[in-house]
């Protein structure tokens, strides 16, 4: 899949368009980014649309030429085999090419250890490759966690606890990437692991942004490419945290996973948190798959502020690629 994405294409959330005053700062021309989406099958196309919504609402008079990928070896359902066969570009095709911008997310983990997944040989070599052949790869979530341990053999941490929410992320240091982004910025995570902040400095990785609860948000290093890491989400929209959680809340109930979800943190409005604690009361006593049909109505938060972030990010990425495009020798 091939979308050409210019500045006359309408944009469906005007919240996250730039304004005028960074629009004018900003170069036009065309980038070319593929997106190499390797998230399971619930959410493999939510992730295409909430990338490419991103990318739209950042491109300011940028034509930007947008490729879907996947991992041959990451495992699909029959119906998301044929989506990625039908709709996406095949993964040798990005070899062929030169790519601005590379954004890579992260697979749900079917193996102990990271390096025992089935796709690790595929995407050890697409970091080796985006390192030369890219001016700028993001890392989601599990693949930057897939990045640093093949690149430095950082491995991340078991947490006590999923860490699961909207979460406050400062500056840590002064970076183009955060430019004129909120104070704080609001990002989701949704992780069993993290990578502490000690480790990835010692190995010589830039923290930009974290969270007191989270622990780190953003950071960076250069080669050839500058690499992104994300171990958040911003690119989620309002309601994929809620859709994880009742998707684990389901699993629970088919016995499928041994403890109940807690929810997200800094999500739901207090009314909601009260009728879902009444709720997993009653999965005490009677565990079944049809109980979900009794899922109370769920609230946001008004304040979750979910967009602003990535609105930011992404803006600045896009800007840091059109730089390297006309200079790219330029020192970072």
């Amino acid at each position: 899949m091939t979308i050409l994405i210019d500045k006359d294409q309408v944009i469906s959330s005007p919240a996250l368009v730039p304004a005028e005053r960074d629009l004018a700062r900003d170069r036009g021309g065309e980038l070319t980014i593929g997106l190499v989406n390797n998230m399971p099958d619930p959410a493999l196309k939510a992730t295409e649309r909430q990338f490419l919504k991103l990318l739209q609402a950042a491109a300011g008079p940028r034509r930007i030429r947008f490729h879907c990928f996947s991992l041959p070896s990451v495992k699909r359902s029959p119906e998301a085999k044929w989506h990625v066969e039908s709709e996406y570009s095949d993964l040798s095709e990005l070899k062929r090419q030169k790519f601005d911008g590379l954004i890579v997310t992260g697979a749900e983990p079917v193996a102990p250890e990271l390096d025992q997944e089935p796709y690790w040989r595929d995407l050890a070599d697409l970091i080796d490759w985006a390192k030369a052949n890219t001016r700028s790869t993001i890392w989601s979530c599990l693949a930057a966690h897939a990045a640093v341990l093949h690149l430095d053999g950082i491995a991340r941490r078991r947490l006590p606890a999923k860490c699961h929410g909207i979460f406050d992320c400062e500056a840590v240091t002064s970076d183009a990437l955060t430019r004129a982004a909120p104070a704080p910025l609001k990002v989701s995570h949704s992780r069993l692991n993290e990578l502490a902040q000690s480790d990835l400095e010692q190995a010589g990785y830039q923290v930009l942004t974290r969270s007191a609860e989270a622990g780190v948000d953003i950071f960076v290093r250069q080669y050839a490419s500058r690499f992104v890491f994300f171990q958040g989400h911003p690119e989620y929209d309002a309601l994929s945290l809620q859709r994880e959680y009742l998707r684990d809340i389901g699993r629970y109930l088919a016995r499928e996973r041994e403890t109940y979800p807690r929810p997200p943190v800094s999500y739901f409005d207090a009314a909601t948190e009260e009728k879902l604690v009444r709720f997993e009361k009653k999965t005490a006593h009677q565990r079944h798959p049809a109980l979900t049909n009794e899922l109370p109505g769920l609230n946001l938060r008004a304040d979750i502020g979910v967009g602003s972030a990535a609105a930011v990010l992404f803006r600045n990425w896009l800007q840091y690629l059109s730089v390297e495009a006309e200079a790219p020798v330029l020192a970072r």
